[in-house]
């Protein structure tokens, strides 16, 4: 294996293990600043070493048991008190893949509570989640919140003293602790579930473990919380997104779009459990929450035969809806698709046209994908290869960009006589 591809595995690895690392040594060190100093120590390690040794048989074992030692050195070198750290000491062993994932698991929920203490506040929040969960550089962040990249960076900073500052505890509360904390969980969660099933940058359309590794966090929150609308919402709709995501890349990893997917691959078993989860979340009562709507939404599509035949025009009425809760030009570019789709990509045009002034879309790549996708059902192939041109240069998914790129060529192709 060459230098390069050495260097690309292990920042692959990395992103898959990096936040059970960090959970794991904030149960030890209690600073979830000081555990991410730790991890990347760690894996600086593993650059030099894997260098010259090759790949190690686990490697996220093995870049567990050196951030372990590491935090230990440093919590001896502190004068921790003998029981304390000969404790610890007991727990160095190489773990075995199955009590690896088990002990992980708790360690990633506790960390999720601690960073969404109502000392925070929810941005900060989620922008530290991307951050150490998803391994998003804050550059990433930025673009994802369509704010500044300083903003962000202060953020994240601030987050973490105030962490430190009070003392916040690394578990999960129960009772009414747990109820201030819940929204800015959910938000967490649903960001981790977002960076899995399409992401920001690298290699790769999808993070399949990552959608996993929330799904499954969703399903835990459901049990602990079960009489909260909104956690059955969030697990709905993941549960509903998740059924496709294997039928959103093909062999080679190139994006499939939704037009083109198999929907007979699509997982019933998990549209089953989507539609379950929506159903229990609606029985609770009240006014359905952002989660159940998107849950709402994913429903149509998982449950329609195909896309011709999903009911756009709900779809269009449920994002008003949820537009009506979280104003965002996210959201009104998800509802100028689905008005797209329901009365045609002229009505969608205009939509689009009034959305392109927005200030906080100038760099989002989504919106001159879509006007694109529009140019192109209304024949106006000239104006969407430049569209998708533009989307190509604003995405920092490489896949992604590809696919913007082949779209645009197709656009510069003569029309078949």
């Amino acid at each position: 294996m060459s230098l390069p591809q050495i260097h690309r595995t292990i920042e692959a690895i990395w992103k898959m293990e990096s936040p059970k690392l960090i959970a794991r040594l904030t149960h030890i060190v209690k600073d979830v600043s000081l555990a991410e100093d730790i991890a990347q120590d760690a894996l600086v390690t593993a650059l030099e070493k894997w260098e010259q040794t090759g790949m190690p048989e686990n490697p996220g074992a093995w870049l567990m048991t050196t951030a372990k030692h590491r935090a230990i050195d440093l919590l001896r070198r502190n004068k921790v008190q003998d029981q304390k750290y000969a404790a610890l000491a007991e727990n160095t062993a190489l773990f075995t893949e199955e009590s690896f994932s088990e002990e992980i698991g708790d360690d990633l929920l506790r960390l999720i509570f601690m960073t969404c203490h109502p000392a925070l506040s929810q941005d900060a929040s989620a922008a530290m989640t991307l951050r150490l969960l998803c391994g998003l550089t804050t550059k990433e962040i930025a673009r994802s919140f369509l704010t500044a990249e300083a903003t962000i960076a202060q953020r994240i900073v601030r987050a973490k003293k105030t962490l430190k500052e009070k003392k916040v505890p690394f578990e999960i509360p129960a009772g009414e602790e747990l109820k201030p904390r819940l929204s800015s969980v959910l938000e967490v969660i649903y960001l981790m579930f977002n960076e899995g099933y399409t992401a920001t940058s690298g290699s790769q359309w999808t993070r399949p473990l990552l959608c996993r590794e929330a799904l499954r966090l969703g399903r835990v929150l459901a049990e602990i919380a079960p009489e909260e609308p909104e956690v059955h919402g969030l697990v709905s709709l993941m549960e509903f997104q998740f059924s496709r995501v294997h039928t959103r890349v093909n062999k080679n990893g190139e994006p499939i779009l939704l037009t083109d997917q198999k929907r007979s691959q699509w997982d019933q078993l998990l549209i089953r459990r989507g539609t379950a989860a929506l159903e229990r979340s609606r029985k609770l009562g009240g006014t359905p929450g952002p989660y159940a709507l998107q849950a709402s939404i994913s429903a149509c599509h998982a449950l329609a035969p195909s896309v011709q035949e999903t009911d756009w025009t709900r779809i269009a009425a449920l994002y008003e809806a949820l537009f009506t809760l979280l104003p965002s030009p996210i959201v009104e570019l998800n509802r100028a698709v689905a008005i797209s789709m329901a009365f045609g990509p002229a009505v969608g045009m205009q939509m689009l046209d009034e959305l392109s002034t927005h200030p906080s879309l100038k760099n989002y790549h989504l919106l001159p994908s879509v006007r694109g996708d529009l140019l192109v059902k209304l024949g106006r192939n000239k104006e969407a290869r430049l569209e998708f041109e533009r989307a190509a240069l604003l995405t920092q998914n490489e896949r992604e960009k590809t696919l913007l790129q082949n779209r645009a060529k197709e656009c510069s192709k003569d029309p078949a006589p």
